[in-house]
């Protein structure tokens, strides 16, 4: 990694600095090719960035992470330098002059400039310990070397400002060397003023995210799991759903979990309708819990899907709707997923409401209405028929960033 084969910024209204930026990356690696990914601008940015000689990439507005992450899609294969759009100073001492040196390089600023109190920066240190064993000095700095080993173990990064954090986590477990090198750096500090709080807020909150659970959305972007939440209502079905999110495999459908034996589908399969009958003590309750969960997993392959699904099932069998309607928000502009932690639990709920709600033939009449859904979800996919039909792919997409 004598010389990077590219250099990744990320860029937002940064007009008055992304031309000096790109020049000096331009003339202190002459040989690498610089990409910009403007993550929605409302400046000059795009403009003043390719004027300097680099290959910009205009995105929509998403985020620090989905922007760097979608700029290492587009670059060719080799070693990485990541760079803020803000930054002066000598990077080339962060490149490794030896192989027993490459992996994850993290500049550390030798001289403090501005900031808050610390404490963003000193919880992102006490996540990358306690996810990982490293005492990070610098947990923030966006100014990294990664080496083909690195890129692979940590791309697609975490959202937003979370991704330094989760990338310094993902390195150590996966056994890429992680080192930082203090260097003479200047950045633009943000300071302690109402802006500058706010910043470091959502700093803080994205890092939190970015050490916990992850999932790569069907976009390839990585997107925090926030199905725990549902434990608030179901706890043990809600935790039987978390390890198949933790330790699921390539099996997809009863069958292939039933022929695999020991997977977490299959002690979903066991464990959900278990709850069920424990919980309602009928035979009925427990295959309507089962399939409820299951369908509403099923139906978790697109943002907001799954929740549209429950909230109006919800109003029919009068299950609990505040949590869904605050979570809808945020899973539908990709900001975060349930995973089949939350859509399992969710499904639950709809199912041991469901209980409360049909008695007799009207209970049997939606197990056999669920049953049918999960056979059709065995032999095609739910998701392609919903995009199939007109009015379910009008309704799909309500609310849905394009």
């Amino acid at each position: 990694m004598a010389d990077p084969t590219t250099i990744l910024v990320a860029a937002r209204d940064e007009e008055d600095n992304i031309g000096e930026t790109v020049t000096a990356l331009r003339r202190a690696f002459p040989d690498a090719e610089v990409i910009v990914a403007d993550d929605g601008s409302r400046d000059a940015t795009a403009e003043r960035a390719e004027a300097a000689g680099a290959f910009v990439m205009c995105l929509p507005r998403r985020g620090k992470g989905e922007a760097l992450s979608v700029a290492e899609r587009a670059a060719p294969p080799g070693s990485l330098l990541l760079v803020d759009a803000d930054v002066r100073g000598d990077l080339t001492p962060l490149l490794p002059s030896d192989k027993v040196s490459q992996g994850l390089r993290i500049a550390v600023f030798a001289r403090r400039q501005g900031g808050g109190l610390g404490v963003a920066k000193a919880a992102a240190r006490a996540l990358i310990r306690l996810r990982s064993g490293f005492e990070a000095a610098e947990p923030l700095s966006g100014q990294r070397a990664l080496s083909v080993e690195a890129r692979a173990a940590v791309f697609p990064l975490a959202p937003r400002f979370g991704a330094e954090t989760r990338m310094t986590i993902d390195a150590v477990c996966a056994g890429v060397h992680v080192e930082e090198i203090p260097l003479e750096l200047e950045h633009r500090a943000t300071g302690r003023d109402a802006r500058g709080f706010i910043h470091r807020g959502g700093q803080l909150l994205d890092a939190a995210l970015a050490a916990g659970p992850l999932r790569v959305n069907h976009r390839g972007a990585r997107v925090p799991l926030i199905g725990w939440t549902v434990a608030l209502y179901e706890p043990l079905i809600t935790a039987i759903g978390l390890a198949d999110d933790r330790w699921s495999g390539e099996e997809r459908g009863f069958l292939a979990h039933l022929r695999a034996r020991r997977t977490t589908g299959v002690l979903k399969l066991i464990g959900i309708p278990l709850v069920g009958l424990l919980r309602t003590r009928s035979l009925s309750g427990a295959f309507l819990v089962g399939l409820s969960a299951n369908a509403l997993n099923q139906l978790d392959t697109k943002p907001g899907r799954a929740l549209k699904a429950y909230l109006a099932a919800a109003v029919i069998v009068d299950a609990p709707v505040a949590l869904a309607v605050l979570l809808a928000p945020y899973d539908l502009r990709e900001m975060t997923m349930l995973g089949d932690g939350g859509s399992n639990g969710l499904g639950a709920m709809l199912g041991l409401s469901s209980v409360n709600r049909f008695t007799g033939r009207g209970r049997w009449i939606a197990i056999g209405a669920l049953a049918g859904l999960t056979l059709l979800g065995e032999r095609r996919s739910l998701g392609e028929l919903i995009e199939r039909t007109p009015v379910l792919r009008e309704v799909d997409a309500w609310g849905r960033r394009p």
